[in-house]
């Protein structure tokens, strides 16, 4: 497994937070992971080994996951405070240009980010998520976030993650299987094994969504001019091919990548995911 540092900084109303700092070659700028709604920075440890020290990879861990601190105000588990966050560890890590892999949650966070930092943006890639999401998919995760349940044996962990997931990756065995039980849950002090996340993250969903809420087109829009990469997983329920096809017909420059045989999200060590995140990386190092 690649070596990593552990890296700490404080939100502005006092959390502290946590990302994996993994090592690599400065000729390209920093490479910033933002993870799903109920993952963490585990979530890159493939990516962050299949580049293989080609740039330096900071894996980040929101606010109620992982090693993050959870918060007082579960209300502030919205994307512009995990915005607010990532600019905190920006301006404490010294970061002052990146690219950003953004999956899911994490995708979201990089198209308003795109907007609040666009100069300090080299480069884009949205995993499996765009301006609109389909109904369907944010059903389904409405039905789950939130859920906890505890578990006796990793294997029991992931047999459930598997009953939950196996649309997702049909092609898994149970070493898979068991991997991701091991990056999404954590052992507690009383030898339980359990969801890796805070449950209040499912409180904002609860809230009813109010006219006027932000347009995520126009946030997409300020990735203009920056390379951006847009990943779908070829049988997902929350980026369909018609707005995956949109995006990059409204941004230069920009690539479509599927990845076939899988839903939402892709883990971006697919040979596909992996081959356009290389050329991506290409482009900014000009």
């Amino acid at each position: 497994m690649t070596s990593y540092e552990n890296r700490y900084w404080w939100s502005k109303d006092g959390l502290r937070l946590h990302a994996r700092d993994y090592s690599g070659s400065d000729a390209l700028p920093p490479i910033l992971c933002l993870p799903g709604l109920t993952r963490n920075a585990r979530d890159f440890e493939g990516l962050a080994e299949a580049l293989d020290g080609r740039a330096r990879v900071i894996a980040v861990s929101f606010r109620g996951r992982g090693e993050s601190a959870y918060a007082k105000d579960p209300m502030t588990y919205v994307p512009l405070t995990y915005v607010q966050d990532v600019e905190a560890m920006l301006d404490a890590f010294g970061i002052t240009r990146f690219v950003a892999i953004g999956t899911s949650l994490g995708g979201i966070v990089t198209m308003v980010l795109a907007a609040t930092a666009r100069g300090r943006l080299a480069g884009a890639v949205l995993n499996d998520i765009g301006p609109e999401i389909e109904a369907a998919g944010l059903a389904r995760i409405r039905g789950y976030v939130g859920k906890g349940q505890s578990f006796p044996t990793w294997l029991h962990a992931a047999r459930c993650v598997q009953e939950n997931n196996e649309d997702v990756y049909p092609g898994w065995g149970i070493e898979d299987w068991l991997a991701m039980a091991k990056r999404t849950h954590r052992l507690t002090s009383a030898g339980r094994i359990v969801l890796d996340y805070d449950l209040k993250i499912a409180e904002p969903f609860r809230v009813p969504n109010t006219e006027g809420g932000p347009d995520m087109w126009a946030a997409l829009d300020t990735l203009n001019g920056v390379p951006t990469l847009v990943v779908r997983g070829e049988r997902s329920d929350i980026l369909s091919a018609s707005v995956a096809e949109r995006m990059v017909e409204r941004l230069s420059p920009s690539e479509l990548v599927t990845v076939p045989n899988v839903g939402h999200t892709p883990l971006l060590t697919e040979p596909e995911a992996l081959a356009g995140i290389g050329r991506l990386l290409d482009r900014v190092a000009g």
